[in-house]
């Protein structure tokens, strides 16, 4: 194990913590590869007092100047795109063509990010009564904060804090302490590209990080993603303590297949979005509804012939399909259900427990996993397994399928294959989940929309970048202005004020 150890960045500077750490592995190899600091209470509120103190400057820095800064930045990000995604690998375990994947996803929201002149103009109206004029303007909260997870350690935070900074806020980022290389690093990469210090603040830590950022006054916004007890309590406490909070949960993603759908492309499309990043995706597929039974025993025999061809291993072999899981604790968690699914009677068509990678034996790994024949009772259908499992639920008809999808407490994303437009339309239509596809199975918006799920998988009324985001890191400010005329005394009005 190297003896480094990674600390925080506040106000431009790396700042070690003498106090707790823990241990940081290479998944592939069940190696520790260095050590994190986790921030202690008072090294969390110096990342606060720096944002708050940088606040007042970058609040009042044009527009134009903050989205130069992002200009800047994107270009330092896609000039160092390998090494972040090395970083990600190292420390996750995802294949290097996925980490890249994700990377570059965040990037666009930085690139987004640079209309900040055009997205944050305000509205403005003459002459709404005798010479009185009415505008609006979006100003900045303040001091915002962002905790993140492990599954995508650059794109997520990148969801974050490029909107909430050119909107004019300032920020301090709780990133995952299990892989905190990358958005240090890129953190790094913002202060190259011009960005005044204590704007952007990283701190590592666990849960006394977490709580000193909900319960700290000067902290005006809190966003999360992550799992859907914790976003609960991020959302009840921070809104407690008078907090905007946006916190995004889990999922239980269905895929619904119908019996006009290009069945080869189906199955194409699920192994991808059910296995890549060992499933440690909230947007991944892991129920399969297929509607009749034919319909479901041509969807598992393809399934299991592509399993049987499915590459697993360390994630810097850009040749695998697959890497491992992210800590041992994941593994046998996600080993646990597959014990479960099996107890509970569901047909395990293939096992991937048992599997040993050549050359990294210490590994996290796991293989793809398929269930058939699983009911709504198993706990494999309802819990967010998150890992490589895929669950093949067989239903009668479409409405049926969909009966399944909106019964469920999670409402993140789902999709349907089907060459039939009318089935498509009345699906996306009527489905209770925020993200619908069509014959695409991982329908994350692009970065001028916004992503966020319904039920218990978003707590909150706005979702995460595109537009939502200016409105959730900005206040509406409404002015209404008249100018008397010199010399002239007005009677008083005593009726209430129209434009009559």
């Amino acid at each position: 194990m190297s003896n480094e150890t990674i600390g925080h960045f506040i106000n431009g500077q790396n700042v070690p913590d003498s106090g707790r750490s823990q241990d940081v592995f290479n998944p592939a190899t069940g190696q520790a590869v260095r050590k994190v600091a986790l921030a202690a209470r008072s090294t969390v509120e110096d990342a606060i007092a720096a944002a708050e103190a940088a606040f007042p400057e970058w609040r009042n820095t044009p527009p134009i100047k903050r989205a130069r800064i992002m200009f800047r930045f994107k270009e330092l990000l896609e000039q160092n795109a390998e090494k972040v995604a090395a970083l990600i690998t190292e420390e996750h375990g995802k294949v290097l063509h996925d980490a890249l994947g994700e990377f570059q996803r965040g990037v666009e929201v930085v690139e987004y990010a640079c209309g900040a002149p055009e997205l944050l103009k305000g509205e403005h109206s003459k002459n709404v009564g005798p010479a009185i004029d009415s505008w609006s303007e979006f100003q900045p909260l303040g001091v915002v904060a962002g905790i993140t997870p492990f599954n995508f350690p650059a794109m997520v935070p990148m969801w974050m804090y490029p909107m909430a900074i050119v909107c004019g806020n300032t920020f301090v980022l709780k990133p995952s302490e299990r892989d905190p290389s990358a958005p240090l690093f890129i953190a790094q990469l913002f202060q190259q590209a011009g960005l005044p210090d204590g704007v952007f603040n990283v701190v590592n830590g666990d849960r006394e990080a977490v709580d000193t950022l909900l319960a700290d006054p000067r902290v005006q916004a809190v966003s999360f993603v992550g799992s859907t007890p914790i976003a609960e309590y991020i959302y009840s406490t921070g809104s407690a303590n008078g907090k905007r909070v946006q916190a995004l949960g889990g999922a239980k993603n269905h895929a619904i297949v119908m019996p006009d759908a290009d069945m080869d492309n189906a199955v194409s499309a699920l192994m991808g979005a059910a296995y890549g990043s060992c499933g440690e995706r909230c947007m991944a597929i892991s129920v399969a509804v297929a509607v009749g039974d034919d319909t479901a025993d041509a969807l598992v025999s393809k399934l299991k012939d592509e399993l049987a061809e499915l590459k697993v291993g360390n994630g810097n072999d850009n040749s695998n399909n697959m890497g491992p899981l992210v800590t041992g604790e994941a593994r046998d968690r996600v080993k646990g259900y597959i014990d479960l699914g099996v107890e509970e009677g569901a047909d395990l068509v293939v096992d991937g427990r048992g599997l040993v990678v050549e050359g990294c034996e210490e590994g996290f790994f796991l293989g793809g996993t398929l269930f058939d024949r699983v009911t709504q009772e198993m706990k494999i259908y309802n819990d967010e397994i998150f890992g490589p499992v895929l669950c093949v639920v067989r239903a009668q008809n479409m409405q049926e399928a969909m009966d399944l999808i909106d019964n469920h407490e999670y409402g993140n994303g789902t999709c349907i294959f089907t060459r039939d437009g009318e089935a498509a339309r009345y699906f996306s239509d009527n489905i209770k989940v925020g993200m619908v596809g069509v014959n695409v199975p991982l329908p994350v918006p692009v970065a001028y929309h916004s992503f966020g799920g319904w039920k218990r998988s978003l707590f909150g009324d706005l979702f995460a970048y595109g537009p939502d985001s200016v409105r959730f890191y900005t206040r509406r400010k409404t002015i209404t202005q008249r100018w008397p005329k010199g010399g002239v005394r007005e009677k008083a009005q005593y009726t209430f004020p129209s434009s009559n």
